[in-house]
């Protein structure tokens, strides 16, 4: 049973498999559940009907496709209101195979801002480092996670998202940022869709 993801960018294609096999294997006890390789598309094609549903035609085409989980970036767009529209297009085209959609509000490294201190050491990030008080207020994430780093060096999503995505404190990312609990709870959503066996979740250390 595989549950398709459908992303934007290049270093989601890694990371976001990764991230989803920690929540569902680790933390979820799911491991009926697989991810499935990302489908990949361009920033525009999530914010017209027309390829957003091609998108999602194209994941519950496959035979192992028990569930569709979109994600891209949100940057200034509003999450509740871009969000609510693309998950009518998706699940319009998901023909009642499970189906959420989550804007990662700004970008999806402002996840990791968010948790910056469980990073500390990891892809050359300064070992004093420390989240903003409002990450989802930074603009240009990467940025701000190059700030971090030594002088000269650079992030690179297809080197440095998916290292990121292993090790982040999901925890700590749950507590201060509103779209990583969109993204939590959507997965939840999509496992009760599929009859996968679920206790409370989130966990509840990260509730407290």
């Amino acid at each position: 049973m595989k549950l398709y993801t459908i992303v934007e960018g290049e270093g989601e294609v890694t990371a976001v498999p990764v991230l989803l096999r920690r929540l569902l294997h680790e933390h979820a006890q799911c491991y009926g559940v697989q991810p499935a390789p990302p489908i990949r598309r361009k920033a525009y094609e999530f914010r017209r009907e027309d390829t957003l549903r091609a998108a999602v035609a194209l994941a519950i085409s496959q035979p192992d496709c028990a569930g569709v989980l979109v994600l891209f970036d949100g940057e200034d767009d509003c999450p509740a209101e871009q969000g609510a529209r693309v998950l009518a297009w998706a699940r319009a085209a998901a023909g009642g195979v499970p189906c959420e959609v989550v804007l990662a509000y700004r970008e999806y490294e402002t996840w990791f801002l968010a948790a910056l201190e469980s990073l500390r050491g990891q892809c050359r990030i300064a070992h004093d480092a420390e989240a903003p008080p409002v990450p989802e207020s930074r603009r240009d994430a990467k940025g701000a996670l190059e700030e971090h780093m030594p002088r000269g060096a650079s992030y690179a999503p297809t080197v440095h998202q998916g290292r990121l995505s292993a090790t982040f404190d999901m925890a700590l990312a749950y507590r201060r940022n509103r779209s990583f609990r969109k993204f939590t709870k959507a997965v939840g959503e999509l496992l009760v869709q599929m009859r996968q066996p679920l206790t409370a979740w989130p966990p509840a250390a990260w509730r407290a």
